[in-house]
């Protein structure tokens, strides 16, 4: 397991667990963040915060705070 802020650019993952707390969590999951689902981690900003990944076919940004609270299983 490993966070989706340590994953580096261009790297793919599937989704393991949000945070069952927190607002932001339960609208990423309405978004279609759920476990087992691929992400990619397009890249992130100049000084790493936000980070922008794709999920589902769309761009997502996400705080690193937020993404260091998201469990992810690096493909490959």
């Amino acid at each position: 397991m490993a966070k989706l802020s340590e994953l580096p650019a261009g790297g793919m993952a599937t989704l393991k667990a949000l945070p069952l707390d927190g607002g932001t969590f339960v609208r990423l999951r309405e978004m279609g963040l759920t476990p087992g689902t691929a992400i990619r981690l397009v890249r992130r900003a100049p000084l790493g915060d936000p980070i922008e990944i794709e999920v589902r076919g769309y761009l997502l940004s996400l705080r690193k705070a937020e993404a260091e609270r998201v469990e992810v299983e690096p493909v490959g």
